[in-house]
């Protein structure tokens, strides 16, 4: 039994050593092939695998249009027409004609001062006119008379050169008492203080009974005219310069919007940049604009903080890229994936001028036909291979 078992396990080897020495045994290095190094069988194996299918990208193809670049500003309203009451003569205010913070019109009579003093006065101016003009009277027919006299001998040539000359100083006390009455009804109108422009009035500084005097520095209301109102915004005087090259006629072309508040809430009519009273501050550079708007409704008050979005230029064949496709580097330059018409992506450096909704403007860097890579920006590098699909910019909004 022994020997059996002997041989039986003798023959188990030599035919398991035949079997592998002729490369008939399946072992997992018995793959390649006798003299065959099995780094080359991987590599056969790995071309072998179908290759890779491009990555698909969203592109935005660059075609040139008409664009209106803008510039937000700050600045802060005022009134159009701004009238502060002071009165022309000293008395006692004997009534207020208005309500506070109504609307007045021009001519409006606003307070009455006491007019007593200034009624005596325009009497007593207007009894010394009538008695300059009695001495006129009076030394009228005297002169005719003395004017006959005098070729005859009459009188003297000395008496007629007097009355002449009395008679021009009578006309002379007309004149003065005329002038006199004239300024005594002037003081006499100034006791009834009127509102030189229609507008909204403010409160009354003033009450009945209170004492006021000519051109006193205390206004006693102010009145203000609302129904346009001024925008005052500062610009850099070289973006000035550029702003009037940039438009033919700044005055007729540059229309104005405005944003209110925080929330930078829209107003909804439009005004009117305005260049004559823009000066040149020495210390800062920057110029002040005034830009006019209409006010139908009072919406604006004067004082307000606002930003104003001034139109600089009009570009027509201006070049514009979806934000999303612009990369910014750590350098601070930025670039964006253009893919060639082998469809291989190529890095490229570009020059943006400012953003216009969801788009930059680009100044360089881009011609039209570029086709920009939009979607799928983090799935691509440097001369990859992709297949393309036109960006639906309505579909992503």
């Amino acid at each position: 039994m022994k020997r059996f078992l002997l041989g039986f396990v003798t023959a188990v080897i030599i035919g398991g050593g035949y079997l592998f020495y002729s490369g008939q045994l399946s072992l997992p290095w018995a793959g390649a092939q006798k003299g065959q190094d099995p780094s080359q069988s991987e590599q056969a194996n790995a071309q072998a695998a179908p290759a890779r299918p491009p990555v698909e990208v969203a592109v935005y193809t660059v075609k040139p249009q008409e664009v209106v670049l803008t510039k937000d500003l700050a600045g802060r309203t005022s009134a159009f027409q701004v009238a502060e009451i002071r009165p022309q003569v000293t008395g006692i205010i004997l009534k207020r004609m208005f309500t506070q913070g109504s609307i007045v019109k021009k001519g409006q009579q606003l307070y009455q001062i006491d007019p007593a003093t200034y009624k005596a006065a325009y009497e007593s101016a207007s009894a010394s006119l009538v008695r300059a003009q009695a001495d006129v009277k009076a030394v009228e027919p005297k002169l005719a008379r003395y004017s006959r006299l005098v070729k005859v001998g009459g009188v003297s040539r000395q008496v007629y050169d007097d009355t002449v000359a009395a008679l021009a100083q009578a006309q002379a006390d007309v004149a003065v008492a005329k002038a006199n009455l004239v300024a005594a009804k002037i003081n006499l109108d100034y006791t009834k203080v009127f509102s030189p422009i229609s507008g909204r009035i403010g409160k009354s500084s003033v009450t009945e009974g209170a004492l006021v005097t000519a051109n006193q520095t205390t206004a006693l209301a102010v009145v203000q005219n609302l129904e346009q109102i001024y925008v005052d915004v500062n610009q850099s005087s070289e973006e000035l310069l550029a702003l009037k090259k940039g438009l033919i006629n700044p005055e007729k072309n540059s229309m104005v919007r405005l944003f209110i508040g925080k929330d930078g809430t829209p107003y909804n009519l439009e005004g009117k940049l305005l260049f004559s009273d823009a000066t040149v501050d020495q210390s800062t550079g920057m110029v002040q604009l005034r830009v006019l708007f209409p006010n139908p409704e009072n919406d604006l008050l004067p004082g307000l903080f606002v930003r104003a979005r001034v139109e600089q230029s009009r570009k027509d064949q201006a070049i514009l890229v979806p934000q999303q496709s612009v990369v910014r580097n750590a350098d601070g330059s930025v670039s964006v994936w253009v893919v060639n018409k082998e469809n291989i992506v190529n890095y490229q450096n570009i020059t943006v001028l400012q953003a216009i909704k969801d788009q930059w403007v680009v100044s360089s860097g881009l011609a039209p036909g570029d086709r920009v890579v939009v979607e799928g920006l983090q799935k691509i590098s440097n001369q990859a291979k992709v297949s393309t699909v036109e960006f639906n910019a309505s579909a992503n909004s």
